[in-house]
């Protein structure tokens, strides 16, 4: 048998698909993020990011940099084993408590990844759920259908957002054990979650809620700690997922809630117990971002939105369409996977604009996308910058412009 023509079948496939990825190499410039250095095929080149989670640009923040500086010399890079074995660093411990306190829980837990948080801790927790039964909404990241997966109980999926759906399939679960997965903000379209009306369905039919705030955590409430606090309803959620790799610009996963249920991932999750801890360095750098965010009175928060709403703006004056939503990710609809990559590669060769394609599996075929995601760092001259490159590839490629265009940015 022939095993690598077997694996050459399958990249060709994707190939075939227009749905092979093709990885830019890029080295940011923390002194001036969101401005990089691409590594071009004829040499270095300077371009400008658009599409980086490092939602606040917290990953160059001098007090995250000097804070995982100074933590690298006093205590070394690795963490020397499980959390278990040799790795229970003081600096996890403190991030922990940090998290804890950003959402108001009595416990949190660190984990390598936003991914491995979700795939351990729904896994982990429904499984000592005797009888559960998942409610899974339609649009839910493949972290959470993996943990869900795992978890080898039962499942629905209740349509996205649709709590009238959702609220006939727990009534259909009677009288069993019910774990509702969501997320408060989507991020490939933007939207967020009718979180009030869940956590009323949830309350009434007696359900676990579990929310994914990976892409809201750091961006939303006084102090940063998601859609959930801004909407006055952390007390109504039980367990909160988050990650460190976005607003917070490190790296990370976490839950936080209940300490008995922390207590139990913690004590049953193979993913958890058989995972070399986090470096210590990064942790400290972690919790210096999550007490800077909680502490700064929203001040990158505020220039974050504002910048968004100019943005979003500048582009539909432009008319180049988008899907509506109030958030800060701005999906530009492409609609066709090989187009998506054109206007990709049309962007950063000629514009020095770094904007990746999303395709398929990411988000559905036929609704392929560019997704913006404008920074407190983005200037009013990139903002134009961008405004420009994307109309002009728009008619390079044939693209079709929004009908009806907003009035223009300011």
């Amino acid at each position: 048998m022939d095993y690598e023509q077997i694996f050459v079948h399958a990249l060709d496939k994707l190939k075939h698909e227009r749905r092979y990825r093709i990885f830019t190499e890029i080295e940011k410039n923390a002194e001036h993020f969101p401005r990089a250095r691409w590594n071009a095929p004829n040499g270095p080149r300077d371009i400008v990011i658009w599409c980086s989670n490092d939602y606040l640009g917290m990953g160059s923040h001098p007090v995250v940099i000097e804070t995982l500086r100074d933590a690298a010399r006093r205590m070394g890079v690795g963490a020397g084993g499980t959390r278990n074995i040799s790795g229970n660093s003081s600096a996890i411990v403190e991030l922990e408590a940090e998290i804890a306190d950003l959402h108001r829980k009595e416990a949190a837990l660190v984990f390598s990844s936003g991914y491995v948080s979700n795939e351990t801790g729904i896994s982990t927790l429904a499984k000592l759920l005797p009888g559960c039964v998942i409610l899974s909404d339609q649009m839910n990241h493949n972290s959470i259908i993996e943990g869900v997966r795992q978890s080898g109980q039962d499942k629905v999926i209740f349509r996205h957002n649709d709590v009238a759906h959702l609220e006939e399939l727990l009534r259909a679960a009677g009288n069993r054990p019910k774990f509702i997965a969501f997320e408060s903000l989507y991020s490939m379209d933007g939207d967020v979650a009718p979180m009030a009306k869940i956590c009323e369905l949830a309350e009434k039919y007696g359900a676990m809620t579990y929310l994914d705030e990976v892409h809201a955590v750091g961006m939303y409430g006084p102090r940063g700690g998601g859609i959930a606090e801004r909407e006055g309803l952390m007390d109504k959620i039980d367990i909160v997922e988050g990650t460190l790799a976005k607003a917070f610009g490190v790296i990370g996963g976490y839950i936080a809630g209940k300490r008995a249920a922390i207590d139990a991932v913690r004590s049953y999750a193979p993913g958890f117990i058989f995972t070399t801890a986090m470096c210590p360095a990064l942790a400290a750098a972690a919790a210096a971002s999550v007490r800077h965010l909680k502490n700064s009175n929203g001040g990158e928060r505020e220039l974050h939105q504002t910048q968004v709403r100019k943005t979003r703006k500048a582009l539909s004056a432009a008319g180049i369409p988008m899907l509506p939503a109030d958030t800060h990710i701005i999906p530009v609809m492409v609609g066709d996977a090989g187009l998506c990559k054109a206007a990709s590669d049309m962007l950063l060769f000629d514009h020095g604009i770094y904007l990746q394609p999303i395709n398929a599996p990411t988000v559905p075929k036929g609704t392929e996308r560019l997704r913006v995601t404008p920074t407190p760092h983005h200037t009013d001259e990139m903002i134009a910058e961008l405004v420009r490159a994307l109309s002009t590839v728009w008619r390079k490629l044939g693209l079709p412009f929004a009908e009806t265009p907003a009035v223009a940015a300011e």
